[in-house]
């Protein structure tokens, strides 16, 4: 915060340690009358780039039946892959 400026969001995982954590960064913001307040949000998952990688093949592989054969899987998740990253540039 001190180098990029104080964030408009947080947003962090469900333990209770983070959001102790921002709670009390929003408190030493308003004690010391910064006008610009911090909204948290606690969501789980929403902060790991993994996670927001694999959701988009969750959502594609949830309505699927399995996959029966190690090879055929790693294809489809392959090229899901592949067309993730060409939508991401």
């Amino acid at each position: 915060m001190a180098s990029n400026d104080i964030p408009d969001k947080i947003v962090i995982d469900k333990s209770g340690a983070n959001l102790a954590g921002s709670q009390a960064v929003k408190t030493i913001l308003k004690i010391t009358g910064h006008s610009k307040m911090i909204e948290i949000l606690q969501i789980k998952y929403l902060n790991n780039i993994l996670e927001l990688d694999h959701r988009i093949i969750k959502r594609i592989t949830k309505h699927m039946l399995g996959f029966k054969a190690f090879h055929s899987a790693s294809a489809t998740l392959a090229g899901i892959e592949v067309a993730h990253m060409i939508r991401k540039n």
